[in-house]
């Protein structure tokens, strides 16, 4: 597992080096993420209309401990009239671990969409998103999960 997130982690930095962004109208994004599953996410630019989201997902209590790091490609499309307001689409994969109090931990791998609304604040370095993300759980058992519904709250730069 920290062999996967040391990958992960090399790819998001060598894209946050090479990258440069004008569709979004922001170059990189980092914040919180609020929805079903609390978390961290970070965007940065691949092309002109093109961001990598990761996100990273938890909840613990004192019967179940959960984790999730999701990547996504996602597409963005300004809307017209709206300066600051894109909508965007895309698709990635997850990997995640779910332990329940007094049975074993599974480890498990999905298949995501996603659907959002994206909205920079001119003159100001807030980015704020609204997304669905629905998923297709392939192991440990193979399911559809209808989706997470988040709002993002991020810092650019």
């Amino acid at each position: 597992m920290k062999k996967l997130f040391t990958i992960l982690g090399c790819v998001a930095l060598f894209a946050v080096s090479t990258t440069k962004v004008s569709a979004q109208d922001y170059k990189n994004a980092i914040g919180g993420r609020f929805g079903s599953y609390n978390g961290v996410t970070f965007k940065t630019g691949l092309n002109k209309n093109a961001m990598l989201e990761l996100i990273g997902n938890f909840r613990s209590s004192d019967n179940v401990n959960y984790f999730q790091l999701t990547g996504l490609y996602e597409v963005y499309n300004k809307i017209g009239g709206a300066p600051g307001l894109n909508w965007y689409y895309g698709g990635g994969a997850s990997v995640g671990s779910m332990k329940v109090k007094g049975f074993d931990g599974d480890v498990y791998l999905g298949l995501n969409g996603v659907l959002g609304l994206d909205y920079k604040f001119n003159g100001a370095p807030i980015n704020l998103s609204l997304d669905w993300i629905p998923t297709l759980r392939l192991t440990p058992d193979t399911d559809f999960y209808s989706g997470d519904v988040g709002l993002g709250v991020r810092f650019t730069f």
